[in-house]
Parts: structure tokens; sequence; C-alpha cells
């Protein structure tokens, strides 16, 4: 199928799931995760009404960014990010998925502030404690709260997770519940740059349970650009 067929089809899933679970779909923003694609499939995309795409590799961003910066693109960053690489993308993104560590958060208040900008971005929770996987765990939220609110040049909109992948997209629902429930438990932290209201999680195989469970950001590769091992 087509990226504007591909796009359709999940727009009407995004529709019929909020339907189902008495949410506005205006609520739920798609954030085409355009990762390894090139500039002109993101055009593409962005010619079928979709403004928020996602990256995760700096170097790959930027050539995309380059090409495409006469456009009103909403570029998210939802990889890890290194520190020496803050630089070249904190004022080139809407928002921030991966704040995955004070380390980084302290780097990037500073540079922040040197450069009189401010940022948006999302704590990455790490619910499963899953080694290969950056993230806070759920314990260290409330003092990492504690911590970001110092970081004055930093604006935490929310919370980001990527669950352990199951075929069964059913058997990621009590993680992205739990994710509602610790977004709940915290949304009332008092603090001039902490307002927690994002919830960023589910992609392609498990969007639809992401939106029952309260996501605002979804974050669709595959169901929109299709296999990455066939993007040529």
């Amino acid at each position: 199928m087509s990226i504007k067929d591909n796009i359709t089809r999940v727009t009407n899933q995004i529709s019929d799931t909020a339907a189902k679970c008495g949410r506005d779909p205006k609520d739920i923003k798609l954030i085409a995760v355009s990762k390894t694609f090139p500039a002109d499939r993101v055009l593409e995309a962005w010619n079928c009404g979709v403004d928020n795409f996602g990256e995760n590799y700096v170097q790959d961003f930027l050539l995309k960014y380059d090409t495409l910066n006469h456009l009103q693109i909403k570029w998210h960053f939802i990889g890890h990010l290194q520190t020496n690489k803050i630089k070249f993308i904190y004022d080139k993104i809407t928002l921030l998925h991966t704040l995955d560590s004070i380390k980084l958060a302290e780097r990037l208040n500073s540079y922040l502030t040197e450069k009189n900008f401010f940022l948006d971005a999302l704590i990455q929770i790490n619910l499963a404690k899953e080694v290969s996987k950056s993230g806070f765990f759920e314990d260290e939220i409330e003092d990492s709260l504690s911590k970001l609110s110092s970081f004055k040049n930093l604006f935490i909109k929310g919370f980001m997770t990527i669950p352990p992948y199951f075929e069964d997209g059913e058997k990621v629902r009590p993680y992205f519940a739990k994710m509602r429930r610790l977004l709940d438990s915290f949304s009332s932290y008092n603090c001039s740059n902490i307002k927690l209201s994002e919830l960023s999680m589910g992609m392609s195989n498990d969007f639809d349970i992401a939106i029952e469970e309260g996501a605002t950001f979804i974050r669709v590769g595959t169901n929109i650009f299709g296999d990455r091992s066939c993007k040529i």
C-alpha cells in the first residue's frame, strides 16, 4: 500500500479506537517515525497531512532537517541523545521524548541556559528495568522530578516509555496502564517547569491499546512507511 493509504488506515484506526474508549481523537497526536527513511518519504507523508515526525539518529535527522526546513514540520527526537549531540538539535526539535538521566538533563539545561533557549521534554521511564533500554525506574521518578525542578530552561511535559516487545500487543497493556497511573499520580506536581500531561507510548503493533490506556502521542513507523529493510 502507498504511504497515503497507510496514513488513511492509521488515522481511521486512531479515530475508531478513540471512539470506542470515549476519547477525542484530536487529543491523540500521531508521530510518523521516519528514522532511516529518506526526506522524500517524509515529504510524501507531509503532503498527506502528517506534521509530526520522529527521528532516532542525530546525523540522519540533520540531513532531513536541512532538506525540509522550509516546511513547518514538528520534529520529535525519540532516540537516545548523547550529551555531545545536544548542540546539533536543541533548536530544531519540538519535543525530546527521551530525557533518560539527570546527567543529560544537567547538560541540556546548561546548554539551553547559555543559548537563552527553552526546550520541552518527556521523562523516559524504564518500567521493566530492561538493561538494553535507558530511562528512569519507577522508584526514581519522585526524586528525579525534584532534581529536574531546578533546570529552568527545560520544561517537563510528561512521560514516555518503550515497553518490552510482544507479538501479542495485548500483553503490553499492563505496562501502558501502569504508565497512565503514574502520570495521574504525578499530574499535580507543582513546579513552574514541570506540568505533566503528555504520555508518549504505543507503536505500530500496539498503538490502539496505548490509546485505550491514555496515550497522547503514538509513535508509528512501519504502519506508515513500511518495512525498513525494504525502504529503498
